[in-house]
């Protein structure tokens, strides 16, 4: 089932494989409002920064298509108010509120409502087909990255799921499978939502990739022991600075292969560099409902009244990056310089 579609249009409505359901089941949701999208990012149904992003995009044209008013005052009046609300569904990945901005910026253009409504999902389609262009090109450029007879260690998930398709992370290590590099993965759980357990490990036996499942904090003594040549990991938003906020756990596991002399590399689209902050440390960190942590699968794991904090990234500051992966190219410190040239042709092209 490598052929997989996380996202999808289709007469009208949006096609989202519920990735809350994967592994034990195959269920694809039919969206038909700009609020089932939302509700849909808020509920991790989709997830993964690239992938919230062609969602937001959806659901801009969507709000648009069931906008009631005729006149151009009062149609961008409320589409700005549904943008607001869609942008803020999750805060940490930007390529969130890129998405919007990008479809509000077509929609402010326009020249009457039935046009916006028009360009807006043409706009909606192109954001999707792009971000899969892009990842087919960042696994082009990060493949020779990755250990022939080697093994590589991911952590959350970065596939065709978190993504309109092929994936960021995964989808370099995809790239280097099917160039005819072999090579082992490992993939962590990625407590509390398992998005490594259930939805990496699902991916890559797809994809016929040989991995193995471990726990989180086993990757010290996997390192330590030899068994680790690289790490690689997706992102959710990266600093002006090279700063990475990802899955919570990116952090320790970045800590640990400097300790043991182990490249970690980041690989995410140019979308998700965010120059309007100087470091990791003004990215807005989510925390997640406590009902994450406590439970499994509907099971209560932890006594009732105890504290909880489910923080759901972290960031890993620049210096304990090797390289990041985009699809102009590989950026190496000094970060700033290197993001910045990167992002030339999307300033350029008023992206």
């Amino acid at each position: 089932m490598s052929d997989y579609k996380a996202i999808e249009w289709s007469e009208g409505k949006l096609k989202l494989l519920d990735q809350t359901r994967l592994p034990r089941e195959y269920i694809v949701l039919d969206l038909e409002s700009c609020q089932d999208a939302i509700d849909s990012i808020k509920e991790m149904r989709v997830r993964g920064a690239p992938a919230i992003g062609v969602v937001a995009a959806y659901a801009v044209a969507m709000a648009a298509r069931d906008t009631q008013a005729t006149d151009m005052g009062s149609f961008l009046e409320g589409l700005e108010i549904q943008a607001r609300r869609i942008a803020d569904a999750r805060p940490t990945a930007v390529n969130l509120a890129w998405a919007v901005e990008r479809m509000m910026r077509l929609g402010r253009r326009g020249n009457s409502v039935d046009d916006i409504k028009k360009s807006l999902l043409q706009e909606a389609l192109l954001i999707q087909t792009e971000d899969e262009e892009t990842n087919r090109r960042m696994g082009m450029h990060g493949m020779d990255l990755m250990p022939d007879g080697g093994t590589v260690l991911t952590h959350c998930n970065t596939g065709g799921l978190a993504t309109a398709g092929f994936g960021t992370a995964l989808g370099v290590i995809r790239a280097g499978w099917e160039e005819g590099k072999r090579y082992g993965v490992i993939a962590t759980e990625t407590r509390p939502f398992l998005q490594g357990a259930r939805l990496t490990a699902w991916e890559l036996m797809q994809l016929g990739i040989p991995a193995t499942l471990v726990v989180d904090s086993s990757a010290g003594l996997l390192m330590r022991q030899g068994e680790v040549d690289c790490v690689i990991v997706g992102a959710d938003r990266i600093a002006a600075n090279g700063d990475v906020a990802n899955k919570i756990g990116t952090y320790s596991l970045a800590v640990l292969a400097k300790e043991h002399g182990i490249p970690f590399y980041v690989a995410a689209p140019t979308s998700t560099v965010d120059m309007s902050i100087a470091s990791g440390d003004e990215i807005p960190i989510e925390e997640r409902n406590p009902t994450e942590v406590t439970t499994l699968a509907g099971v209560r794991t932890a006594p009732e009244g105890i504290g909880v904090r489910n923080p759901a990234f972290d960031v890993t500051p620049h210096n304990y990056v090797s390289a990041i992966v985009t699809e102009k190219g590989i950026a190496r410190d000094p970060y700033t310089e290197a993001l910045l040239l990167m992002l030339k042709d999307r300033r350029d092209n008023g992206c």
